[in-house]
């Protein structure tokens, strides 16, 4: 097998690693807004608004299985721009891929309704969130290779963490914005044209994250393979054969902490609305007030990596999660917003120990000349097993099992397949 895994470390300018972590937080906070904003409207109502049929569970997990669309487009988007990231170079992709995700979010929230169109809605909201998926399975690997290829790798829990804060800072704003709009408007409006806002302010995002990601240099590494003449022509065949066991391990890896996010920020608006009576108002509360308090948690959990073994903390992470689901499921037998917020934030902390680490372990797995591709594949792979179907199994199982047990074991699997690829994945700081 080749070796690609050593290289010089080129010198960092602590200026242009404070703009990559901005360009890839920016980045990853616009991908994970748009998931979000989509996740809670397939939630709470795009089941009548794009497939009605008189049935609320069935409407939801249509919605759901859009929602899932998302994540079966990103391996496409992973080959494409992971391939094109290791020939051409991280920051031009990463361009494509915002302008990609924020043109689709963007048109969603203009699309008509079902009862305007008929079927062509529920088609072009499939078409758009494929779109989205392929955006998203190019924009991860790329944005943990801009704020890790500029740090030093004794440092690189930390800064390679920045990819890993956008999905609860874009959680964050996401449900801050559909709280914000369920406070001042009626359901009627909301449900009629409020929803549509959430979408179209993406493009605030876009304007940013394109003018922070246009202003940034190449990172040092892709510099260095270029001057060497070192760039794979085929990495995603190189990826496949020489640093196969990488990308399992990467796969496996990811896969506890998709199905957890999934449950904790996208089906839980659905399972405690929908089947505890609660307001609506208190399940977005409780995600969007956890979701802040993961935006610190996570950059500290990558820290921590630096200076506690990676998968260490990744595994602590996943056995919690194992254990805070039961805790969970027991606390709302009697629903209560208290028990609703305790049990969300600490299913969020308990993520946060394997997500914050996570961008750095995965990337370690990769010689730099396969990172983008390697990185992107594992990335996107694991969410098709792991955050694709996780909503359409959860509101299965709730739909017969109305305790969550059968939630808990789907949970528990899930993790024990997160440790399976711990043990798979070299020790930290090897490259």
């Amino acid at each position: 097998m080749k070796n690609f895994s050593k290289e010089t470390e080129p010198p960092i300018e602590r200026k242009s690693l404070v703009k990559a972590f901005a360009a890839s937080l920016s980045g990853t906070s616009l991908e994970w807004y748009d998931f979000a904003v989509y996740g809670a409207c397939a939630a709470l109502v795009f089941g009548h608004l794009f497939f009605p049929d008189g049935d609320s569970l069935a409407g939801t997990l249509k919605a759901f299985g859009t929602y899932a669309v998302g994540y079966i487009s990103r391996p496409l988007g992973g080959i494409f721009f992971g391939r094109l990231g290791d020939i051409v170079g991280r920051k031009k992709v990463l361009v494509w891929t915002l302008l990609l995700i924020g043109i689709a979010t963007f048109i969603i929230g203009l699309l008509p309704t079902f009862a305007s169109v008929g079927y062509l809605a529920p088609i072009l909201l499939v078409l758009l969130r494929f779109a989205q998926g392929v955006g998203v399975g190019g924009e991860w690997g790329g944005a943990v290779l801009l704020s890790s290829e500029f740090s030093k790798p004794e440092q690189r829990g930390f800064w390679a963490s920045a990819a890993q804060v956008g999905p609860p800072l874009g959680n964050l704003m996401a449900n801050g914005v559909l709280a914000i709009l369920a406070f001042f408007l009626t359901t009627a409006q909301f449900n009629d044209w409020g929803w549509r806002i959430a979408f179209l302010l993406s493009a605030l995002l876009v304007v940013f994250g394109l003018w922070v990601r246009f202003s940034l240099e190449e990172t040092p590494v892709f510099k260095k393979l270029e001057e060497k003449n070192e760039r794979s022509n085929a990495p995603v065949s190189e990826v496949f054969k020489y640093e196969s066991r990488a990308l399992f391990g990467g796969i496996l890896a990811r896969i506890g902490p998709d199905v957890l996010y999934a449950c904790f920020t996208v089906f839980v608006l659905a399972y405690a609305t929908q089947y505890l009576g609660m307001p609506r108002s208190d399940a977005i509360a409780s995600v969007t007030i956890a979701s802040g308090i993961q935006v610190l948690f996570i950059p500290f959990s990558g820290w921590l990596s630096d200076r506690i073994e990676r998968r260490v903390i990744y595994a602590v992470g996943a056995v919690l999660a194992t254990i805070w689901t039961f805790v969970f499921f027991y606390m709302m037998e009697e629903p209560t917003f208290v028990r609703l917020f305790i049990g969300v934030t600490g299913a969020l902390i308990c993520h946060s120990l394997m997500y914050g680490p996570q961008a750095a372990l995965i990337a370690e797995q990769f010689s730099a000349r396969l990172r983008y591709t390697g990185s992107s594949l594992a990335y996107t792979f694991a969410g098709i097993v792991g955050g694709a179907i996780a909503p359409l199994l959860l509101a299965w199982f709730i739909s017969f099992d109305k305790s969550g047990f059968a939630i808990c074991l789907y949970i528990g699997i899930a993790c024990v397949l997160t440790l399976i690829g711990l043990a798979m994945t070299r020790k930290s700081h090897e490259s």
